[in-house]
């Protein structure tokens, strides 16, 4: 542990539920949408198969099934069915715009913006997501996430768990592998950086499913550390 952690040179971390919380933020936004036109649902659950979309929309394109599309535009698809499913009226262009942006609007866990601000104090921190640049920028204004720097998967060309995902970040930030630390709180992300060759570090979101999906909460063996949230593994990484 103490040769790994003298090598970590940068982390790098999963955002949509690691470093926010988007499905409080998502089910909050649209019950209210929904109260303007009068709709009445379990928001939770809308929530929930909005994301759906989100990972069904990625597998499609790093399959090769379908062509790139950044994330903004894989949740605007999978939104237009929804609010017929969920029977919504017709809604103005402009507004819907504005209303799938309610991604870049996500809270950041309590302990987040303080937790980054100490692991910065010792590391570069920066974002790898799957969420495109000006999705991820958007949200760092909103949340106030201290990012040294804004990465995603848009600049690889390829979605996480594709290894060029973890690679590019990687070359992009100027280290070699093994110096960048994945941190994330799910361990088929953490699988793929290690995949990649990248150490890798899960913090635990205990609520980020709600009652609808076990969260991960146990660590595979080579991951390199395993705490309960940002302020544990910036004690153990030695963080002021």
């Amino acid at each position: 542990m103490s040769d790994a952690k003298k090598d970590i040179r940068a982390l790098v971390f999963d955002v949509f539920g690691t470093v926010v919380d988007w499905r409080t933020s998502i089910s909050r936004q649209v019950a209210e949408f929904g109260a303007s036109y009068g709709v009445d649902a379990d928001w939770n659950q809308f929530a929930d198969d909005w994301r759906a979309g989100y990972h069904a929309g990625m597998a499609k394109v790093n399959a090769g099934e379908d062509e790139w599309k950044i994330v903004d535009q894989i949740h605007r698809e999978r939104l237009d069915v929804l609010l017929e499913q969920y029977g919504f009226p017709e809604i103005d262009e402009n507004e819907l715009v504005h209303f799938n942006k309610a991604w870049h609007r996500l809270d950041g866990w309590p302990d987040s913006t303080v937790g980054l601000t100490r692991l910065k104090s010792k590391f570069v921190v920066c974002s790898l997501s799957n969420g495109n640049v000006a999705l991820l920028t958007n949200m760092a204004k909103y949340a106030n996430l201290p990012w040294d720097a804004v990465l995603s998967a848009e600049l690889a060309g390829k979605y996480k768990p594709h290894p060029l995902a973890y690679q590019r970040t990687a070359e992009l930030l100027g280290f070699q592998r093994d110096q960048v630390m994945l941190v994330a709180a799910h361990n088929s992300d953490l699988r793929g950086a290690v995949s990649a060759g990248l150490k890798a570090a899960l913090v635990t979101r205990p609520e980020e499913f709600g009652d609808a999906k076990q969260p991960d909460l146990e660590p595979e063996p080579d991951f390199a550390y395993f705490a309960k949230d940002f302020h544990d593994l910036a004690d153990q990484l030695g963080c002021a």
